[in-house]
């Protein structure tokens, strides 16, 4: 499923409460890292820094964390050790640029798939092809994870939802639309690059219920 952008304003009020449910992969705007230490990320994100307040919640190239400082353009977030061994968090450098998403609003509408926000692992670019109007990428994803990998379904790629093409034994590969790869950070990547992976929620769940 490709990625489009979604206005800023996602919050539903009820009351003085702000309800939030979860995220979808439709990236809605970019940031930079202004700075990072070995726990804390800074990020520049003039578009949406409006729309956060101190315990919000928002995906950072698909990884939840928690808003813990804001500044008039930007905002910090605090990341655990797993966090950064698990992800791409590590290897982030003053000025990368990072992909951005709030939680989907209680009434919102699904346009990607169900995203936790919890990323799994991270996977390797082993190949960039144009097709046409499009991108094809080729993912290296550890062999644990590939069993929740199918064709024509559903993977998160540093937060955006995304339609897998084909399946191998321990790599898959996504198109990518234009307008995806002009706003997003994917027009970024090259071969040897890491990205966040989160699979499907759904195959997961299935597998838990039926072993």
């Amino acid at each position: 499923m490709s990625s489009v952008q979604w206005s800023s304003n996602r919050t539903l009020e009820i009351g003085h409460r702000t309800s939030r449910t979860m995220f979808t992969g439709i990236i809605e705007t970019t940031g930079t890292i202004a700075q990072k230490t070995d726990t804390q990320l800074m990020v520049e994100a003039p578009a949406i820094v409006t729309n956060l307040k101190k315990g919000s919640s928002i995906a950072v190239d698909g990884v939840c964390l928690t808003v813990t400082e804001l500044s008039d353009s930007g905002f910090s977030a605090d990341f655990m050790p797993e966090t950064a061994q698990k992800t791409i968090i590590g290897n982030y450098k003053k000025g990368a640029q990072v992909n951005l998403e709030l939680p989907m609003p209680a009434n919102g509408r699904f346009e990607g798939h169900m995203v936790t926000g919890h990323v799994e692992e991270a996977g390797e670019i082993i190949d960039i092809r144009p097709d046409g109007n499009a991108h094809i990428l080729t993912i290296r994803m550890p062999e644990r994870l590939m069993k929740y990998v199918a064709e024509k379904g559903s993977v998160t790629i540093n937060g955006i939802s995304l339609t897998v093409i084909s399946v191998s034994d321990n790599d898959f590969t996504v198109s990518i639309i234009p307008h995806t790869w002009e706003v997003t950070n994917l027009s970024l990547l090259k071969t040897g690059d890491q990205v966040n992976l989160e699979t499907d929620i759904l195959a997961k769940y299935l597998e838990k219920l039926t072993s």
